[in-house]
């Protein structure tokens, strides 16, 4: 896995990084998407979140990347409660996070190196800092050669790709990943995979969302489950 130029993550506390307490959420026209939710991740912890389409998976990372709110119920992000944070204050929040969205969310007017920098850049290093760890990145995603090349031109598993190597660069306090390996063969998958496990190696807590219950299993981490917006067990 190529070196990251420097933690980007403010001090770890022995807090818990993800906390939630009877959390509930839901929309107008459904209000039952998650109920009474109790999850705590460990810091340095790797667990999957399993579940049949529908099951709640997706809802539940926007909580914890602070998309969404929940209905009832308590969050506590890095040992602080954020349930009811001021908007003014989520960004610094989300700066020790590293998200993979189910729909990228790359900048189609940046480059793929330039995606991949933009948290480093945001995070105050110049260029000279971070272009070597930023390239070996694309290489090891498989994009060297698409380094100029903006997303408009890439294709779903590349702008997946992509999007996991924007994820990482910083090795952030937590990474959140929607369906990472969901648009990309399972050579490639395995190899993701790694390094994930090779970040949570070096102390970030990771939570992978899917439904490859085989990916899971062959993860070697630990398995939660939703059904119906309910976490129903796993192998803790």
């Amino acid at each position: 896995m190529p070196e990251s130029p420097r933690r980007i993550a403010e001090p770890d506390s022995a807090a818990a990084p993800v906390r939630l307490e009877g959390v509930g959420f839901g929309y107008a026209d459904a209000p039952g998407v998650l109920r009474n939710i109790d999850l705590i991740l460990p810091r340095g912890s790797f667990h999957f979140l399993t579940g049949p389409s529908g099951a709640g998976k997706s809802s539940l990372l926007k909580l914890l990347t602070l998309v969404e709110r929940p209905t009832t119920g308590r969050l506590r992000l890095f040992g602080d409660d954020v349930t009811s944070l001021p908007r003014r204050a989520i960004p610094a929040v989300r700066r020790r996070m590293g998200v993979v969205f189910q729909d990228f969310r790359l900048l189609d007017h940046l480059s793929a190196f330039d995606n991949v920098a933009l948290p480093l850049r945001l995070a105050g290093l110049k260029r000279d800092d971070y272009v070597g760890n930023v390239a070996e990145m694309l290489d090891w995603v498989g994009l060297g050669d698409r380094m100029a090349d903006a997303p408009p031109s890439l294709s779903g598993g590349e702008k997946q790709r992509l999007a996991i190597a924007r994820a990482v660069i910083s090795r952030p306090d937590l990474i959140l990943a929607d369906e990472p390996t969901g648009s990309i063969d399972a050579a490639m998958g395995e190899r993701l995979l790694r390094l994930f496990q090779s970040l949570n190696q070096l102390g970030t807590t990771v939570l992978i969302a899917s439904h490859d219950q085989a990916l899971a299993a062959r993860s070697g981490a630990r398995i939660l489950r939703l059904e119906s917006g309910r976490l129903v067990g796993g192998r803790p």
